[in-house]
């Protein structure tokens, strides 16, 4: 049965809700702070909570319509953000995405690290006991190896399925490396780890082989999006993880809905970096062209990419709430 205790616990609760809507239903969802938009979800999920309990007590009568009408109108609110607009997506990826990744720049430090030490552990056993580069890569590479010849040739003869299959596949493994997170961290720490053994471990190789030019002129680049897109998937999916682990003051599931949010947000950004990255390495890695062009191309894009993480989003004040408000308004229901 529902207390007057438990009534007064939840009150300034669903004032506040009330005062937010009020705000909003007379200037519009704009007229709210990033702070306040994210407050009005949790609040609406606490409020749908308290009105399934306030359903199954049947002398709170009085209590269920009040909530029923507080949630009703916070839906309409929270619900209607889910609208795409060409404008509002060129303001996510040119102002909100680089704060995202600014705020949450310590999750793509580790995920980094993990990487560059799985990559330098990679290094050093193939040094130390060569048959594991062998045994890492099979028979089949191995041999095209040891006749200079590197499989990703093949490429050149289907480009633009290869193409078409290259982003489909690249976007799989950053999304997988996110996904994993859900599993505390655990899994995005392991298909970061992965990734970077096999880097460390095929670049030992060719090395071997003298094919390091071949190599790093191949991966030049596409490997300036593609491999800082897989560090992105895996801070999304550590950020996960750290929701799970660390809610702070939060409830675990309220945080784990924050860093659910943050960590889609996060490793949406990979999707058009990846487009770019898989029809670069269909149509200009494994062809005859320069190395210095792969290499000059690989290097324009990585400083782009720089910049853009670095100074965008660096607007005025009043800019930066109204863009991080449409942002959160749109990912409100996620």
């Amino acid at each position: 049965m529902i207390s007057n205790l438990w009534i007064d616990l939840r009150k300034d609760n669903w004032n506040r809700l009330d005062a937010l809507l009020k705000q909003v239903e007379a200037h519009g969802l704009r007229s709210l702070s990033q702070s306040d938009v994210r407050e009005l979800g949790l609040l609406y999920r606490q409020a749908a909570a308290d009105l399934s309990a306030a359903r199954a007590d049947r002398s709170s009568r009085t209590i269920e319509l009040y909530l029923n009408k507080l949630v009703a109108r916070a839906h309409n609110f929270v619900y209607s953000g889910n609208r795409v607009s060409l404008g509002g997506l060129w303001r996510f990826f040119a102002h909100g995405y680089p704060r995202l990744l600014r705020r949450l720049s310590g999750y793509v430090w580790l995920a980094t690290a993990i990487t560059l030490l799985a990559a330098a552990l990679g290094v050093f056993i193939t040094l130390v006991r060569p048959g594991f580069g062998a045994a890492f890569l099979g028979a089949e590479k191995m041999e095209g190896i040891r006749q200079h010849h590197l499989w990703m040739d093949s490429v050149l003869a289907v480009k633009p399925q290869a193409s078409s299959q290259i982003m489909t596949n690249n976007i799989m493994v950053c999304f997988l490396t996110f996904a994993s997170g859900i599993v505390i961290g655990v899994g995005t720490i392991f298909m970061l780890f992965n990734n970077g053994l096999m880097i460390g471990t095929i670049a030992t190789v060719c090395a071997h082989y003298h094919l390091s030019l071949s190599l790093w002129s191949f991966i030049a680049a596409h490997g300036a999006l593609e491999l800082p897109s897989i560090m992105l998937a895996g801070a999304a999916g550590l950020r996960l993880g750290a929701g799970i682990l660390f809610p702070g003051l939060l409830r675990r599931r309220d945080a784990l809905a924050q860093a659910g949010l943050e960590a889609v947000q996060l490793v949406s950004g990979t999707i058009p970096l990846l487009t770019i990255a898989g029809t670069l390495e269909a149509f200009l890695s494994p062809t005859h062209a320069p190395a210095a062009l792969k290499f000059a191309v690989g290097a324009v894009l990585f400083v782009g990419f720089c910049l853009w993480l670095a100074e965008g989003g660096r607007t005025s004040a009043d800019n930066d709430d109204a863009t991080a408000t449409g942002e959160a308004a749109s990912s409100l229901s996620s």
